[in-house]
C-alpha cells in the first residue's frame, strides 16, 4: 500500500500558492483494508474515504470507462492492481495529473510540470471529451489563474469547441453548472469565465441568463471588479450583479436564472441594479425619481438591500459612488419620519403630487411628506 498527494495540493504547492485541501489516492489497497486502518468511507459511487485524524480524503487508484451520457455516464475500476500512472491517466488536465511521493519525489508522467511552467492548460488524454463538465472546469481554471496568465492548448480547446457543438453541455444539470460558476465567482474570476464561455459560443447552454459578452463587457466588468473591497458577504453578489448589467440583461432573461439555480439573493441583486441604475444616473433628478428608487429597493422596510445596492453601484463608477452617497442621505432624510404624528397635527398631504391618482390615498400622503424630506 502506497499514498501519493495528488492533485490541487502538489499543483498549487508548485505554482508557490497556499495549499486549500490535500487529496490523496491509495494505490495497492481494498475497501476492507483501508476500513481496517480506521478509514471512514463516503459515498457507494467510488473509493473514496476519510482519514482517521485528518480528514483528508484518499481515493483508492481507479480507472473510468465511459457508459452513457454527460458527465455522470462512467464505470468505475478498481482495485490493487489499478496503478498511480493509470490513475493519473483519468484526470482532466496534465497540470492536475501530478503526484507527489512521502519523500517530497513528484511523479509527472503526462508532462505537468513542463505545462506549469509555460502556463499551459492542457489535455491529460482523448477521453477528457467524454465528460463535458471538464469544459467548464478548464474556463474555471483559466480564470482561477489569470494572473499567472495560463493559456489553454490549442488541442484543448478544439477538444472543447467540439464538445460544445455536439451539445454536450446540454446534458449537464443545472445544480452542477452552477457549482462551478460559484467557485469562479469565489475565486473573483466571473469576468475571465464568461470570456472563455463566450468565446467558446456555450453561453446559451451555460448562463442563457447572460445574453452576449464581449471584450468591452469584459473591459468594463475588470475594471469594476477591481473596485471590490474584499467584502466576503457581497462580493460574490456585486460579480454576478455586475456580469448581468454590463451585458445588458433584462428583466424577462434574469429569469431564466431562477431554472439554472442561481441562489434567490443573487437574482434579487442584479434585478434591482438593472431597474434602478438607469434612473439613477438620470440629471436633474426630481424627488419623485430618489423616492421611486428607494421604493424600488424597498429601504425603508429593508435598509440592508439599500446598503446591498449602494455596494454593488458604486464599483461601476466614481459618479455612481457619489449618486450612491446622495441616495442614502435622501434615505436617512425620510427614515425616521413619523407620519402618523404628522397626520395628527393635521396635515393630509393632499395637492403635493402630479401622479397621485395613481396612488392609494395612504402612500400618496406618505410619499408626499417623504417628498418634502428629499433634497
Amino acid at each position: 500500500m502506497k499514498i501519493y498527494l495528488v492533485g490541487g495540493a502538489v499543483r498549487d504547492e508548485l505554482l508557490g500558492r497556499p495549499i486549500k485541501e490535500r487529496d490523496y489516492v491509495v494505490v495497492g489497497s481494498t475497501l476492507e483494508q483501508m476500513s481496517k486502518l480506521g478509514y471512514q468511507q463516503v459515498g457507494n459511487d467510488f473509493p473514496v474515504f476519510l482519514h482517521p485524524t485528518t480528514k483528508d480524503e484518499h481515493a483508492l487508484a481507479r480507472t473510468e470507462r465511459k457508459s452513457g451520457q454527460g458527465y455522470t455516464g462512467f464505470i468505475c475500476d478498481f482495485g490493487p492492481e489499478i496503478t498511480l500512472e493509470e490513475d493519473l491517466l483519468r484526470r482532466d488536465l496534465t497540470v492536475n495529473a501530478i503526484a507527489k511521493d512521502d519523500d517530497g519525489s513528484l511523479i509527472d508522467p503526462y508532462g505537468g510540470q513542463k505545462d506549469l511552467e509555460s502556463r499551459m492548460l492542457r489535455h491529460v488524454s482523448s477521453a477528457f471529451s467524454e465528460d463535458p463538465l471538464r469544459v467548464l472546469r478548464v474556463a474555471r481554471f483559466a480564470a482561477r489563474y489569470k494572473e499567472y496568465n495560463f493559456t489553454i492548448a490549442a488541442e484543448t480547446w478544439h477538444l472543447m469547441q467540439t464538445m460544445v457543438a455536439n451539445g454536450e453541455l446540454k446534458t449537464l444539470t443545472k445544480e452542477r453548472i452552477w457549482l462551478e460558476i460559484e467557485k469562479t465567482i469565489q475565486d473573483k474570476g466571473l469576468g475571465h469565465f464568461l470570456h472563455t464561455i463566450w468565446r467558446l459560443s456555450a453561453l446559451d447552454d451555460v448562463t442563457p441568463y447572460i445574453p452576449k459578452w464581449d471584450e468591452a463587457a469584459y473591459d468594463k466588468f475588470q475594471n469594476a471588479l477591481s473596485r471590490l473591497e474584499k467584502n466576503d458577504e457581497l462580493d460574490g453578489l456585486a460579480q454576478f450583479s455586475l456580469a448581468c448589467y454590463f451585458s445588458g440583461t433584462s428583466l424577462i432573461q434574469l429569469a431564466q436564472a431562477k431554472r439554472f439555480k442561481v441562489p434567490n439573493s443573487y437574482i434579487e441583486s442584479s434585478k434591482e441594479l438593472i431597474t434602478n441604475l438607469d434612473l439613477l444616473s438620470k440629471e436633474n433628478k426630481t424627488p419623485d425619481d430618489w423616492l421611486i428608487i428607494l421604493q424600488n429597493i424597498d429601504a425603508w422596510r429593508r435598509p440592508e438591500k439599500l446598503a446591498r445596492f449602494c455596494y454593488i453601484c458604486s464599483k461601476v463608477s466614481d459618479n455612481f459612488r457619489v449618486l450612491c452617497d446622495k441616495l442614502t442621505q435622501n434615505f436617512l432624510a425620510t427614515r425616521n419620519i413619523d407620519v402618523q404624528e404628522i397626520h395628527r397635527n393635521g396635515l393630509s398631504g393632499k395637492g403635493y403630487s402630479r401622479t397621485a391618482q395613481t396612488q392609494t390615498p395612504k402612500s400618496y400622503t406618505k410619499l408626499a411628506i417623504y417628498r418634502e424630506k428629499i433634497g
